[in-house]
């Protein structure tokens, strides 16, 4: 009977292993690869963190725009998305086509990328620009509210950007456990 019980407990263990993983792939999902892939690549940035972005985001629709105008998939800001076609040459008509997933993807993954470079490959940092704006977050630092090393995201002093900054570096970790 002990042997049976234990067979019975191993193999529920198991089913919940493989449910847990199967679960957090339908809540962590890997959608519009291609564009991802490519536009990750181009500019240089792990596909995961891309992801962690857009589930943030979005939550991978592409529909959507926020209370402060962000549009589609990366939430990009239209004179962030007209600033970052002109640095591609890329022809931009309307602002409509921020609704289109591979435009959406190849100017934010531009813009993050670019977002990288200015605070030297700081994810953290990078991350909060992304959310608050480079403004924001050059005056953070200047004032020392947090470190240009982004080793105190704790400070960050807009608390939708203290909590974006987690939870795509939560996400991030999910997906790159996942996948």
């Amino acid at each position: 009977m002990k042997k049976i019980l234990l067979i019975i407990f191993a193999i529920i263990l198991v089913l919940l292993i493989l449910f847990r993983a199967f679960g957090l792939k339908v809540i962590y999902p890997l959608k519009y690869t291609e564009y991802v892939e490519k536009y990750a690549k181009e500019n240089n940035l792990d596909e995961m963190l891309v992801y962690a972005i857009i589930k943030a985001e979005s939550n991978f629709e592409p529909n959507i725009t926020s209370s402060s105008g962000a549009m589609g998939l990366m939430q990009i800001m239209e004179e962030t998305a007209k600033e970052i076609a002109e640095e591609l040459e890329y022809s931009y008509d309307t602002k409509e086509v921020l609704y289109q997933p591979e435009t959406n993807i190849m100017l934010g993954t531009k813009y993050f990328s670019n977002l990288l470079e200015i605070y030297k490959n700081n994810i953290n940092i990078a991350l909060a620009a992304y959310n608050a704006g480079i403004g924001n977050v050059d005056k953070w630092i200047k004032n020392g509210i947090i470190q240009a090393d982004g080793s105190d995201i704790e400070n960050i002093p807009f608390k939708e950007t203290n909590n974006y900054v987690r939870k795509i570096l939560r996400d991030y970790r999910i997906y790159k456990e996942l996948y």
